[in-house]
């Protein structure tokens, strides 16, 4: 397991969040996540977060539904089990249409979820650490990992002097693993001591 040590600020407005985020990247901090109750518009953008691919990647599965079906009828009306029905073509395209259409959308519809479960880590038993309870009611809390260059007493000024209300260090896992919210992470018996990963 990936376990780093995470330097916690949390704020009770997303007005005083928004600027705090453009301040600290341009400080050279590095923002692990934020967690906020709903979707703030921009955020993502202040982060500097790429856009998403997943569009492209639901016409890539969309093409191969479409590849699949057409490949599969017409290998089986004309190589597999070629039949004279009614001296209609062996290709019939037309026919063919609702065929493809249903495995086109079939197709980008459940590889659209499969990887959207896969990129957000969402699955049953995936747990993940929670850095503040109420990071889905009513606060918005900004993750920040310490590195070997960060000065952990002068990232919690400086997260003070941008408006976080509630400051701590939290050692934990980074990633996900298989789990259960109802039992206690061992992750809390880690020395804090500990070496930093960078």
């Amino acid at each position: 397991m990936a376990v780093k040590k995470f330097v916690v600020g949390s704020f009770g407005d997303e007005a005083v969040l928004f600027p705090a985020v453009k301040k600290v990247r341009t400080a050279g901090y590095k923002i692990h996540d934020i967690y906020t109750p709903f979707p703030v518009h921009g955020l993502d953008h202040a982060m500097g977060l790429r856009e998403t691919s997943l569009h492209t990647a639901g016409f890539v599965y969309g093409i191969t539904g479409t590849t699949t079906a057409l490949s599969f009828m017409s290998w089986v009306f004309n190589v597999d089990w070629p039949l004279n029905i009614g001296g209609k073509p062996h290709f019939p395209l037309p026919a063919f249409i609702p065929i493809t259409f249903e495995l086109t959308v079939l197709f980008a519809a459940v590889g659209m979820v499969m990887t959207f479960c896969y990129l957000c880590q969402l699955m049953p038993g995936v747990k993940k650490h929670i850095f503040n309870p109420r990071q889905t009611d009513d606060k918005f809390v900004m993750v920040i990992e310490v590195t070997n260059r960060t000065k952990e007493e002068e990232l919690k000024s400086y997260l003070s002097g941008v408006g976080a209300e509630d400051i701590n260090t939290q050692v934990a896992e980074a990633g996900w693993w298989y789990g259960r919210f109802d039992q206690e992470e061992n992750l809390l018996e880690l020395d804090p001591a500990a070496p930093v990963k960078a």
